[in-house]
């Protein structure tokens, strides 16, 4: 008998911390940091296999991949090499025991019955540890690569809630069933085996505008905000609009943030080296590309506002920094926490080489102050 794998069991990852820590960007060489430093993240095969172990035995809950399809120039071709997600999900899931592993997947560039099976796979190999990251898409060149023509704003979430629909329908009990949509339309569908365990995979979405939060709290099981970097209490507001959002629609919802860790034995250590990173070394080209992309350029907005975007950027793609010694880290993963946040997922200029640091001095912290379990 396989054990019972519920939708509040995956949306709890499997266990009782109280606030989430993942690692986000490891299957995208370079990671999240924008950098030309000789350590930056190779973002290998071994590299994302030993990771996603030590990881694992470390209690990180999550892992949680950027979908690139085309990396953005630059001196180092910033994300240039990357591996495709749910492929990379199912290969970590099959090398892991406890560990959530998700796929970030661009619905339009998908089939959703063949989404649907790949997804099952991997949730079958980890035993009810797969996650999905719908993202509806927007680099442009990206799409072009094959050939969709991207939809207006609101009609990628039009097209994004029939995939969805018709995802959740195969991983259902129906059985040969039709799928009329305006978008998508199938006939005859049937999937088996069904998600492992009785559940189905956790859902997330980190679209930024109201169509797209609005998107996620009718559909999802947690969602990607942007942290203030402003206070806390600004976070925690922006929290509790989230859930209260979700509540008109009769759902709870968990909601998470992104950021950017660089810690180290002390304050000096951790500014000296963040400085270095995203300062002196920061691959301002590809950073440049980033921007522009967004059409965030000198020519559309003030010189000000745009210095402050190349240093976002440059640091982690706007992920919120938190930088410092141990203690001080701690103190800020606990007051994200303290404002309603569910969880954090982070990344690190080398993931391998930094990981074991917060796993002995940082996580310790958090079980202390009583926001998770001891690994």
């Amino acid at each position: 008998m396989h054990p019972k794998r519920s939708l509040r069991d995956r949306t709890a990852m499997n266990n009782n911390n109280g606030f989430k820590i993942g690692l986000f960007g490891a299957n995208c060489s370079s990671g999240r940091a924008v950098t030309m430093v000789r350590e930056r993240w190779p973002a290998g095969w071994d590299d994302n296999l030993n990771l996603a172990k030590m990881a694992d035995e470390a209690g990180v809950d999550f892992l949680l991949p950027v979908a690139r399809w085309k990396g953005y120039g630059g001196d180092t071709d910033y994300q240039g090499s990357t591996f495709e997600t749910i492929t990379w999900a199912t290969g970590l899931l099959a090398a892991t025991k406890n560990i959530t592993v998700f796929g970030t997947v661009h619905a339009p560039l998908f089939h959703p019955v063949i989404a649907a099976k790949e997804m099952v796979t991997a949730d079958h190999i980890g035993e009810g540890r797969f996650g999905l990251n719908i993202v509806v898409g927007w680099n442009e060149d990206e799409f072009e690569m094959f050939g969709i023509a991207q939809r207006d704003h609101d009609a990628r979430y039009d097209y994004a809630q029939e995939w969805l629909d018709a995802i959740k329908l195969i991983w259902s009990e129906r059985e040969d069933f039709d799928f009329p949509g305006r978008y998508i339309k199938l006939r005859n569908v049937r999937g088996k085996p069904k998600p492992f365990g009785g559940g189905r995979p956790i859902i997330m979405n980190a679209g930024a505008s109201p169509t797209g939060q609005a998107f996620a709290v009718r559909n999802c099981d947690a969602f990607f905000m942007q942290a203030s970097r402003v206070s806390v209490g600004e976070t925690a507001v922006r929290v509790e609009n989230v859930k209260a959002l979700a509540r008109q629609h009769g759902r709870d919802i968990a909601v998470y943030t992104v950021g950017v860790i660089t810690c180290r034995p002390t304050m000096r250590e951790a500014q000296d080296y963040h400085h270095r990173c995203v300062v002196d070394e920061a691959d301002w080209s590809a950073v440049d590309r980033l921007l522009a992309l967004r059409a965030i350029t000198p020519h559309t907005v003030p010189a000000a506002e745009f210095a402050r975007h190349r240093r976002e950027f440059a640091h982690g793609n706007s992920g919120l920094p938190i930088i410092g010694d141990p203690d001080h880290v701690a103190r800020m993963l606990i007051d994200l926490g303290n404002a309603g946040l569910t969880g954090i997922a982070v990344s690190l200029v080398n993931y391998a080489d930094e990981l074991p640091y917060l796993r002995d001095e940082v996580l310790p912290r958090l079980a202390r102050a009583g926001l998770r379990e001891m690994a």
